[in-house]
C-alpha cells in the first residue's frame, strides 16, 4: 500500500438522479494505491450513489472526479473501464443464462489479448468457480454469484475495484467468506472501495473508512479508529458508548 499515491480523488462533488434533487452534496473522498477503503452510513446516506457516480452511472453536477490523474467527469462507464476501473453492482451482477466461464469472458470483452491466463488467475483466486466452469450462473448460490461477479470485474486487472453492498442478503457464514475474499483480492494488489451495509465487519478489514451522512462525508479515518469511536458506534453501528473492537463482529 502506497499512501502517497492517490489513485482516486473525489472533490466537492454534487450529484443526483433527478434534476434539482442532489443526493451527493459536496462529497469528498481520497483513495490511495493499494488501499481497501470502506464507505458506510445509514440507509439513504448516498453510499451506492457515490459508487455509481464514480463509475459514471450518475451525472456529476459540480465538483470533479480524478482517477489515475485523469479527470473522468462525464465519461461513460465503458470508457472508465478502459481507464482501469472495475465495478460490481449490488444486484444484476452476473448473466444468469451464461456459464461461469462465459461470464468471465464477458468481463474481458474489451480486451484484444488472449484471456486464458487471466481466466486461470481468477480460478486460482476463486477455486469454487474453477470446479464448475460450465455451470449456469443462474444456478449459483448468493455467495458464489458474488465470487463470480468479482471475478468477472477482475478479468481486466483493474487498478481500482468498486464493490457495492457485496454481502447484501447473504447468510452470516457466506458474509464472512466474502469479506475474506475481499481482503485476499486486496492483498494481491487491487485497490478496493467497499460500500457496505455491514459497517462493523467492513471497518474491521479496512485501511481507512468514510462515514456518509445526508450525502456528505461526515467522518474519515483509519478503519479501526472509526470502529472504536463511541460517537460513530452510537450513531451508525447500532451499539452503545464505549463499544469498540471487543464487540461481536
Amino acid at each position: 500500500m502506497n499512501n502517497d499515491s492517490p489513485i482516486l480523488v473525489v472533490k466537492d462533488v454534487v450529484a443526483g438522479y433527478v434534476a434539482g434533487v442532489d443526493i451527493l452534496q459536496g462529497i469528498n473522498l481520497v483513495v490511495h494505491t493499494g488501499e481497501l477503503v470502506t464507505v458506510i452510513g445509514a440507509n439513504g446516506a448516498g453510499k451506492s450513489t457515490l459508487a455509481k457516480m464514480i463509475f459514471g452511472l450518475v451525472s456529476v453536477r459540480a465538483g470533479e472526479v480524478i482517477f489515475n490523474e485523469k479527470k473522468i467527469n462525464g465519461m461513460l462507464p465503458n470508457q472508465i473501464v478502459s481507464e482501469g476501473m472495475g465495478y460490481v453492482p449490488q444486484v444484476a451482477n452476473v448473466f444468469p443464462s451464461l456459464s461461469i466461464s462465459e461470464n468471465l469472458d464477458m468481463g474481458a470483452y474489451i480486451s484484444k489479448d488472449n484471456i486464458r491466463d487471466r481466466k486461470q488467475k481468477i480460478y486460482d483466486i476463486f477455486p469454487a468457480l474453477a470446479k464448475r466452469q460450465r455451470q449456469r450462473a443462474g444456478t449459483l448460490s448468493g455467495g458464489e454469484r458474488q465470487m463470480l461477479a468479482m471475478g468477472r470485474a477482475l478479468m481486466l486487472s483493474p487498478k481500482l475495484l468498486i464493490l457495492d453492498e457485496p454481502t447484501a442478503a447473504l447468510s452470516p457464514i457466506l458474509v464472512q467468506d466474502v469479506f475474506n475474499l475481499i481482503q485476499y483480492v486486496n492483498s494481491l494488489g487491487t485497490t478496493i472501495i467497499l460500500v457496505e451495509q455491514n459497517a462493523r465487519k467492513a471497518l474491521a478489514i479496512a485501511h481507512r473508512g468514510y462515514v456518509l451522512d445526508s450525502g456528505r462525508d461526515r467522518f474519515e479515518g483509519k478503519g479501526t479508529d472509526l470502529l472504536n469511536d463511541p460517537k460513530i458506534g452510537e450513531l451508525y453501528l447500532g451499539v452503545g458508548l464505549g463499544v469498540g473492537l471487543g464487540v461481536e463482529l
